[in-house]
């Protein structure tokens, strides 16, 4: 399968960096090792900002947050972080008292290694829920990655947050604020347990903008409503997942204070042309995956109508396992457009498989064959037209495989 992702999205002002990583934002050093939680695998990363940086986050709302998720949104209360620790192979989540003691003493061992203050680290999770961390080889890990740390190591960070993903995640851009050159770079991973507002999914942002808090917080909100908020590969929510942007400053630009300026929309466009690249590179390694499939659904009466609709029919089994067999079974996705909780006027519903048209007003075109021809491809765009208003909503999702229920019959 074919891992590249194309963002169609017009870069008027950006300049991807391919294949830069984090290491392309100016003051920050990156490593990733392997301290023992997964055998013979990268399973620890570390991402450090020489100068103190403006942070801001975005978590999961699974009611069972995972132990380092409460102790990363503690610590970004005063939107200030230098550093964030992530582990994989192991989740620390539904640990109790002794797994927010664990995540506490992750901050404070990087602290002591790093030496900067513990509440100006971010740490993170990933991996079996359940399992406590093992903290000798997490102190281990910490300590020989903060001895590792350089421009070079993002790409072996971003391989030490993988779990079941097959390829590590990166994306970079440049861009020029006020005759100051911008960078902005970020890692990810996720292939399973994907669902809006955050799922089995981290992803860590880097930028040398100077910016003030509250705007920085506005622009990654928006960021990820756009980007992580939109895909979804089997519907189910996590309990550890972030999504944390650093922001140090060192492109020395006129400090982003005002929403309304120039400089502001071209940083806003360039956080979400990354987001939405690292996003679509999730959706693309789902578990079992074998095609990447755009549920579009326009002229609904609100967005977040629209939303709801993409939802159900992106988190449909009879809908998913219909791509995975390469057959356009629209009436499944009528069905799911009917189930999804929004009223429609059937007999104004039209569906289209890429070019091809297979109902207009409720009724079958007849033109499955030609759909079916659609459906052999890797990437497939669904488009639903409600004729019922002028908004519209884009979900991502991907097929539903029997590779996926073989993954997750045994993932330990």
């Amino acid at each position: 399968m074919d891992y590249s992702v194309e963002v169609k999205e017009d870069l008027t002002s950006v300049r991807e960096k391919v294949d830069a990583g984090l290491s392309l934002v100016r003051g920050i050093l990156t490593a990733g090792v392997s301290c023992g939680i997964k055998k013979n695998k990268k399973d620890l990363a570390i991402i450090y900002s020489e100068v103190e940086c403006t942070a801001a986050g975005v978590f999961t709302i699974n009611p069972f947050r995972a132990a380092p998720v409460i102790v990363s949104e503690a610590h970004l209360q005063d939107s200030r972080a230098q550093a964030i620790i992530a582990n994989s192979g192991s989740a620390n989540a539904c640990t109790g008292a002794q797994g927010l003691e664990d995540a506490r003493n992750m901050a404070a061992i990087g602290a002591e290694a790093l030496h900067i203050a513990s509440n100006r680290i971010i740490v993170a999770s990933t991996g079996m829920i359940g399992r406590r961390l093992p903290m000798d080889k997490i102190r281990d890990g910490i300590l020989a990655a903060s001895a590792k740390l350089s421009r070079d190591g993002s790409a072996e960070a971003a391989e030490a947050i993988m779990t079941t993903d097959t390829f590590a995640k990166s994306a970079a851009v440049e861009f020029d604020l006020s005759g100051s050159r911008v960078n902005l770079a970020g890692i990810a991973k996720g292939a399973g347990m994907i669902k809006p507002n955050m799922a089995t999914m981290l992803s860590f942002l880097c930028t040398d903008v100077s910016i003030e808090a509250r705007l920085l917080n506005k622009a990654l909100r928006q960021a990820v409503d756009q980007s992580f908020h939109a895909i979804t590969i089997d519907g189910d929510t996590s309990t550890n997942d972030m999504v944390v942007i650093l922001a140090n400053g060192l492109a020395q630009n006129p400090c982003l204070m005002t929403e309304d300026s120039s400089d502001f929309a071209r940083f806003q466009e360039a956080l979400n042309y990354v987001t939405l690249k690292l996003a679509k590179m999730i959706v693309k390694d789902g578990e079992g995956a074998t095609k990447f499939v755009e549920i579009k659904v326009k002229r609904a009466r609100n967005r977040d109508e629209a939303r709801q609709i993409a939802y159900s029919v992106a988190e449909s089994p009879l809908v998913k396992t219909s791509f995975s067999g390469g057959r356009c079974m629209w009436g499944r996705i009528l069905a799911a457009v009917g189930y999804s909780g929004i009223p429609v006027e059937p007999d104004k519903v039209s569906v289209f498989f890429g070019p091809v048209q297979v109902v207009s007003k409720g009724v079958g075109t007849g033109k499955e064959v030609e759909a079916n021809g659609i459906m052999e491809g890797k990437e497939i765009q669904i488009v639903i037209d409600l004729d019922l208003g002028q908004e519209e909503a884009t979900i991502y999702t991907c097929d539903l495989s029997t590779e996926y229920v073989n993954i997750n019959m045994g993932y330990s």
